[in-house]
């Protein structure tokens, strides 16, 4: 029964993935710490979730040409480089029994900042063409700094590179999106491996994590044909402010109002998703 929802809860996830360009590990890895796992193993399952959301999501960008290839590898080869320096930081952490309190806070401190820049109109209208403006140096640096964040809290980076492609290299949020999937596969297939031989992962958890990812990835990809690039924003928006909240009432041991909170934005995002395909099949129907 447990593993059912495992599965389930990879199936939900990978819809956001899909549908934000996340990966899925933001989500996910505060999730797990929330349920009881340390956070070093937290990183390395989600980091292995976040390798089947993000090739399942791709597959559903590429259909939709929402990728920028040369951006996403450049920014997938940089992101690389940086896990390397990343995990001997977090083996230092969880050593010293630093990793209860800084990864939290780390995640408390990017995402607010992360999400302050996704409120701001600036921000969710830059970009009129969808072409990335020709700056290689921005690209290798937003790649380095995702790829240190991804391997540091198990995530994807690609809360950190949808917001920057945006903001600094003048990406559509489709765009960005799907750039930013192509790029985080590179990123958490190298973190995973880093962590593979030196932490201790239940992969029975991960694999259904995965197989539920699979499944909604694709989904979560499509689903963004549906919506403005506006609307994408302003749900990314409140999807960093929800995982802020309950990352701080993790550190408060408050564990079940974070987790009350995470299901009732779910709640409000797969319903706005329900309706908004409702309506685009009436309208593809011909109905009123």
């Amino acid at each position: 029964m447990e593993l059912i929802l495992f599965f389930l809860l990879g199936a939900l996830i990978s819809v956001l993935s899909g549908f934000f360009g996340i990966g899925g590990g933001f989500i996910l890895t505060p999730l797990l710490m929330l349920i009881g796992l340390a956070p070093i193993e937290a990183i390395a399952t989600s980091l292995l979730f976040t390798i089947g959301s993000s090739s399942s999501g791709i597959i559903g960008h590429i259909k939709l040409k929402n990728i920028n290839w040369k951006a996403g590898i450049i920014l997938g080869v940089s992101g690389i480089i940086a896990t390397q320096i990343a995990h001997p930081f977090v083996v230092f952490l969880d050593a010293h029994q630093l990793d209860e309190w800084a990864i939290p806070v780390m995640y408390i401190v990017l995402l607010s900042f992360f999400s302050v820049q996704m409120f701001k109109k600036k921000s969710a209208q830059q970009g009129v063409s969808g072409l990335v403006q020709p700056s290689i140096l921005k690209m290798v640096l937003i790649g380095l700094f995702a790829g240190f964040v991804s391997t540091s809290l198990g995530v994807g980076g690609g809360f950190i590179i949808v917001p920057m492609s945006i903001a600094l290299l003048g990406m559509l949020p489709k765009k960005a999106v799907g750039t930013s999937l192509f790029a985080v596969l590179f990123i958490v297939s190298a973190g995973f491996l880093s962590y593979a031989f030196t932490v201790e992962i239940n992969y029975f958890m991960g694999i259904f994590l995965l197989a539920g990812g699979l499944l909604g990835s694709q989904f979560g990809a499509r689903s963004t044909d549906v919506f403005e690039n506006k609307e994408i924003t302003t749900l990314l928006s409140f999807l960093y402010l929800t995982t802020i909240l309950s990352v701080a009432l993790k550190a408060f041991e408050q564990n079940v109002f974070g987790l009350i909170i995470v299901v009732l934005y779910l709640l409000y995002f797969f319903t706005v998703l329900g309706k908004r395909h409702i309506a685009h099949w009436r309208e593809e129907k011909g109905y009123s």
